[in-house]
């Protein structure tokens, strides 16, 4: 029986590291060393971030809700067109629609930004620094400062 040659030799693992890997025993190899405290805290910290992110909402979807009612509310009383098209329900669903937004914008943004922050505190030191050095040209005339 021979063997196989060198160029058909199935290529080494990668690094336990990676993560992101669409190969199972990769996945199963880079899974094994996760411990039950360390998913405890990975789920502590998910948990803490979803609610910051609730709280965010909220504040934003108040303030959306007295920015949007005033207006809403003021203008069906002093404007003919309005008094005579928006009913109760239109009013209500204006006000609700603005703070539906509102809260759903704020905390999709605040997740993100967590998510960006605590990315950015696991990440490996060679891929911390984000430093920019340039190509070394000029900039044209129409992006200087």
């Amino acid at each position: 029986m021979t063997s196989a040659p060198p160029d058909l030799a199935p290529p080494p693992p990668p690094h336990p590291d990676f993560l992101f890997s669409s190969h199972p025993i990769i996945v199963l190899i880079a899974m094994a060393t996760v411990t039950r405290a360390h998913l405890e805290q990975r789920l502590a910290l998910a948990k803490r971030c979803s609610r910051e992110a609730n709280i965010a909402g909220v504040k934003a979807a108040a303030v959306a809700t007295i920015a949007s009612a005033v207006p809403t509310l003021a203008s069906v009383r002093m404007v003919p067109w309005a008094k005579a098209n928006i009913n109760p329900t239109g009013q209500a669903l204006i006000i609700c629609t603005a703070a539906g937004m509102a809260y759903f914008v704020a905390a999709d943004k605040k997740i993100l930004s967590l998510a960006r922050r605590h990315s950015f505190e696991n990440a490996p030191e060679h891929l911390k620094n984000t430093s920019f050095q340039g190509t070394g040209r000029p900039h044209p005339a129409f992006f200087r400062p």
